[in-house]
C-alpha cells in the first residue's frame, strides 16, 4: 500500500488478513495490550506488532501508553465507512440483478420449456 493511499483502501487492505481480523474481533470486546493480543495467536510478538502497525495506519486501532503498558483500542469509524461503502454497492448490484431478472422473465414469458 502506498503512502498516499485512500483511507478506505487502507481499511480493506488491513482487513484482508485473517490475523488482523482476529485482532479486530478481540478488540471489539474491549481494549487489550499487545501481549494480550499476541497470546492466542500462533505467531511471534514482533509479527503481532507489525499487524498492529497496519491496523493503526488504517485508523482501525489507537494505541495509548499507560506507564510501561501500551493499550490498543478499536476505532469503529473506519469500519462504519467500509460497511457504508459495501452497503451502497450491494444495493446498486441488487438493483442491477433485479432488472436483469425482470428482463429475463420478459424474454422467456410465453415460451414453453
Amino acid at each position: 500500500m502506498t503512502e498516499g493511499a485512500a483511507p478506505l483502501d487502507l481499511v480493506f487492505a488491513a482487513l484482508s488478513d485473517p490475523t488482523r481480523r482476529a485482532i479486530i474481533t478481540r478488540l471489539s470486546q474491549g481494549p487489550a495490550t499487545a501481549g494480550e493480543l499476541a497470546e492466542p495467536l500462533p505467531i511471534s510478538k514482533p509479527a503481532v506488532s507489525q499487524h498492529l502497525k497496519v491496523l493503526e495506519r488504517a485508523g482501525l486501532i489507537t494505541r495509548t501508553a499507560h506507564a510501561q503498558w501500551r493499550t490498543c483500542s478499536l476505532r469503529t469509524e473506519p469500519l462504519d465507512e467500509a460497511a457504508a461503502w459495501v452497503d451502497k454497492h450491494l444495493r446498486d448490484w441488487q438493483e442491477s440483478f433485479d432488472a436483469l431478472d425482470e428482463r429475463l422473465r420478459e424474454i422467456t414469458k410465453g415460451k414453453t420449456p
